[in-house]
């Protein structure tokens, strides 16, 4: 992996070392402090742009164009809340995605199937293991956002979201997030309803780099990626693990993400 990875400023392949240990504990440091760690230069430049142009022609012709109002739960309703309430604003997104039965040969799928990989995101997250997804086609996706395009606000199901970005654009596309807005017993309607009006003081932005690994809490932070502008698209890799093997999505869940199925 030392063609794909800067291993020797993030030993992934040692992990009995000292220093393993110690970017471990960064990694947890910021987890807690910040909500997210970003690695800076994890994959390296050629394989940073390599994985983006392998990506490019697929991209402009076979990817899934998803554009949809929704809230930051995506669902039509929440227990205990009216149709109308603040939090429930809609929002527009509009993005395009490959999936992983539609990037065979990319870098970033060497790297998803690397096994210190998981081992190494699992101990930052102090989790015992994580797991490859079964899904043929979410266990790893390559999406972009073109000029005029956003990732609007939301949270996520999965609890930490792990990301590359592959490409930026020249203006915008720019992290947006405020950790720690919710919890499993504090739904925290008034601060999401806070964060819509533009009204919460510790939003932070960052404009991540292409190549640095990034992962934050996206279960109970509130994120999104700023509007893109100009002729270079912005594509991020979004790798999928969890804390049990064999998971897969249903063909209804592939449809409604990918505008099609291979579920079996």
């Amino acid at each position: 992996m030392h063609h794909l990875l800067d291993l020797d400023t993030y030993p992934l392949d040692k992990p009995d070392t000292a220093a393993y240990a110690a970017l471990v504990a960064r990694c947890k440091a910021r987890l807690a402090a910040d909500g997210m760690f970003d690695l800076p230069g994890f994959l390296r430049p050629k394989a940073t742009v390599d994985a983006a142009a392998a990506a490019a022609p697929a991209m402009a012709t076979e990817s899934h164009r998803h554009a949809r109002s929704h809230n930051v739960y995506f669902r039509d309703s929440v227990d205990g809340l009216s149709d109308d309430d603040p939090v429930l604003s809609k929002v527009e997104t509009v993005n395009h995605t490959l999936c992983a039965d539609q990037i065979a040969g990319n870098p970033v799928l060497d790297l998803y199937d690397w096994a210190p990989f998981a081992a190494f995101l699992a101990a930052t997250m102090g989790k015992d293991a994580l797991y490859c997804m079964q899904d043929p086609m979410a266990r790893v996706n390559i999406q972009a956002s073109r000029d005029g395009e956003a990732l609007n606000w939301h949270f996520d199901r999965s609890e930490f979201t792990t990301t590359i970005l592959l490409q930026a654009s020249e203006i915008g596309g720019e992290l947006e997030y405020r950790k720690d807005l919710r919890s499993a017993d504090n739904p925290n309607y008034a601060g999401v309803a806070a964060v819509l009006r533009g009204e919460d003081p510790e939003v932070r932005k960052i404009k991540l780099v292409p190549g640095a690994l990034n992962v934050f809490r996206g279960v109970d932070t509130l994120h999104r990626v700023s509007q893109v502008k100009g002729p270079t698209e912005r594509m991020v890799a979004i790798f999928s693990f969890f804390d049990r093997p064999g998971v897969n999505m249903t063909a209804k869940e592939q449809i409604g993400f990918y505008g099609r199925s291979v579920a079996a």
